[in-house]
Parts: C-alpha cells; sequence; structure tokens
C-alpha cells in the first residue's frame, strides 16, 4: 500500500513590503493574510474528509508557517523535505525592475529556455518528482501533504502534463495557498505514472487583498 494523494499545497502570502525576490532567504514569512490564506488550504483539506497521514514542507519560513494550520488541524508534526524548497536565483535579495536596469545582470537573462538565472527547469523536475515519488512510499495509507513554493509545483505540473518548461511566470496557474492533488495511475503497460488529479484555490476570496511579489 502507498499513499492515494500528495496534495503539493503552495505557502500564504509573504510579508514584503519592499518587493523583494526573496528567494530561499530568511526572515520572510506570512503576513496577516497569508496566515489566513493557510488557514483556508487546511480548512479545503478538512472538508474533504480524506485521512491525511502525513504533512512535509520546505524548510523555508513561509512554508513552515503555512504547514502549521494543516499540522493543528489533523494532530500531525510537520517533516521537512529539502527538495521542495525554491529554487535559487541570481536575483535573489534585489528587486528585478532596478536590477535589470544594470547592465553586470544582463548575461544572467539570455537564456530563458534553461534558465539562466537559475536552478534549470529539468533539475527542479527532478528533485520534485523524486520527493512526490517518495511521499507516495513514506506512508501505508491515507494522503501525504507536501507544502512548497510557486515555481516547482508550476513545472512539476508542467512535467506530468507534458508541456515544455519555459513559460511566462505572470501566467502561472499556482496561486497563493492552491492546492495541486497528485495521483499515481497504473497503466495498461503495468507501469506506474503521475497525474494531476485536482487543482482548487481555497483562498481565491482573499487573493484581490494580496500581493503575489517575491516568488522565484
Amino acid at each position: 500500500m502507498v499513499a492515494s494523494q500528495v496534495h503539493l499545497v503552495r505557502h500564504g502570502e509573504v510579508f514584503n513590503p519592499d518587493g523583494i525576490l526573496y528567494g530561499r532567504m530568511s526572515g520572510f514569512g506570512l503576513s496577516k493574510l497569508g496566515h489566513r490564506m493557510a488557514q483556508a488550504a487546511a480548512d479545503d483539506l478538512v472538508e474533504r474528509d480524506r485521512k491525511i497521514s502525513a504533512i512535509m514542507a520546505s524548510p523555508l519560513q513561509r512554508t513552515r508557517e503555512s504547514a502549521k494550520p494543516i499540522s493543528l488541524a489533523f494532530g500531525l508534526p510537520v517533516d521537512l523535505e529539502d527538495r521542495v524548497i525554491e529554487p535559487t536565483n541570481h536575483f535573489e535579495g534585489t528587486v528585478m525592475k532596478r536590477a535589470l536596469r544594470k547592465p553586470r545582470n544582463w548575461p544572467y537573462v539570455v537564456n530563458p529556455l534553461r534558465p539562466s538565472w537559475g536552478e534549470p527547469y529539468v533539475s527542479i523536475v527532478q528533485r520534485m518528482r523524486a520527493a512526490l515519488d517518495d511521499a507516495f512510499l513514506s506512508v501505508d495509507s491515507g494522503d501525504v501533504v507536501l507544502v512548497s513554493h510557486q515555481l516547482p509545483i508550476w513545472v512539476t505540473h508542467l512535467a506530468l502534463a507534458g508541456e515544455r518548461f519555459p513559460h511566462d511566470p505572470r501566467k502561472r496557474r499556482c496561486s497563493l495557498s492552491s492546492i495541486t492533488t497528485i495521483e499515481q495511475r497504473l497503466g495498461d503497460d503495468g507501469e506506474t505514472t503521475l497525474i494531476e488529479a485536482g487543482y482548487v484555490e481555497p483562498a481565491r476570496v482573499l487573493q484581490a487583498s494580496a500581493t503575489d511579489v517575491g516568488a522565484v
């Protein structure tokens, strides 16, 4: 037996009044609205009336804080999972619009297909896929929750859909505190594959008041 589903939950709004690309930087926790968003994601999982057997989160502050209401709702600890962390990025700690005006940064944007400014998309997908595979095997039954970040979740979606990785970051379908659900399916050839079984936005009503700036 393995987990029935793995739920990829994105963190809530981050307190980031200066609009910094925070990446893996410390000290960027949830805003007050972000905590409400995280609670909305926890409430959605509870309303599904499914057994949650394990909760894991990226080691960054915003994901750990977003996992807390899920942990309280299901009475489970939060284990850290390094492989679902935010990707590296050359522009971390800067305000992108200002950084792009500086010629010394231009070489980092010459190849959006890789991308040249940070961890390759292929690398992100490989570590996310490994984390998903292990998550399914980590429990005897029930579901597993992985609290992660926008880009890792989005490129995982692209990989499962068979789509190209290069994309416009403004068009990612991965809102704050959204939940992307993954299932394993056995094919006719006997091989197990991963499919996306659902996507919901429990914090949709809060989005209008949120600022979603700073993600890689």
